[in-house]
């Protein structure tokens, strides 16, 4: 589904991140996956070498947070592939902090790595995609950004901003034939959720409609799915994988 096109995923060393970079090169993509520190990057690339060694993969490791390192590396994934199709904004953090807690440092935190730091990998990429006729944008968003959260305003706060950039530079971007979309996960089995004890797990689930967590490769099909050529007239939704959570 993806043959010959190039992608970009931050996030892509673990969780869902990883999923989707693994559902890439398994439909013959080129993926560059970007991780918080080098040990990370190296041990996702050997679990992947190990599944397949005909697949491309690479990896790099730029602050996200730094507008300059992040416009570095896209470039530099430019200048090794000629081009870039996908770009995945999966990296992200969440927390549940009450606001009575809260402090600015730990808002400012969310934010800069939920919001700013898509917007830093969006500027150059949408630059090149421009260049080359096109291309594709996936946003991580949250089923929090349709029905909120009860503590941790900064985390729903950043998924309803990610909604309000894809929404808006899928119609800003149209024209230069790039699609922007975003995926919205519910509850997933990520290793977060699987240090969980499972009566807890089982609590959580039994308020979710569908009766279960997702798995990472159920979201990352959602992924697949955008990126392919079967999403062609696909740009400006916010696609939920959450099993009827946020109702």
């Amino acid at each position: 589904m993806l043959k010959g096109k190039v992608a970009v995923v931050t996030g892509g060393t673990r969780g869902i991140g990883f999923e989707i970079v693994r559902k890439y090169l398994a439909n013959g993509a080129r993926v560059v996956l970007f991780g918080s520190r080098q040990e990370s990057v190296d041990k996702a690339l050997a679990r992947l070498k190990e599944e397949n060694d005909s697949w491309e993969a690479a990896g790099k490791f730029p602050t996200l947070t730094d507008a300059k390192e992040v416009e570095k590396a896209i470039l530099e994934v430019k200048d090794t592939y000629g081009r870039i199709d996908i770009l995945v904004n999966n990296a992200g953090i969440s927390q549940d902090t009450p606001l009575y807690d809260y402090t600015p440092e730990e808002f400012d935190k969310v934010i800069d790595l939920n919001v700013k730091a898509m917007f830093y990998a969006i500027l150059p990429v949408a630059k090149i995609m421009k260049e080359q006729g096109g291309g594709c944008i996936i946003n991580t968003s949250s089923m929090v950004s349709i029905s909120g959260q009860p503590a941790g305003v900064g985390y729903p706060t950043s998924k309803f901003a990610v909604n309000g950039m894809t929404i808006s530079l899928a119609r800003e971007l149209g024209k230069d034939h790039i699609r922007v979309n975003a995926v919205a996960p519910g509850v997933t089995k990520t290793d977060m959720v699987a240090a969980l004890p499972e009566q807890v797990i089982q609590a959580i689930s039994a308020k979710i409609p569908y009766g279960r967590a997702g798995e990472p490769e159920e979201v990352a099909n959602a992924f697949l799915y955008l990126a392919s050529d079967m999403a062609s007239y696909v740009t400006g939704e916010i696609l939920s994988v959450d099993g009827a959570s946020r109702v």
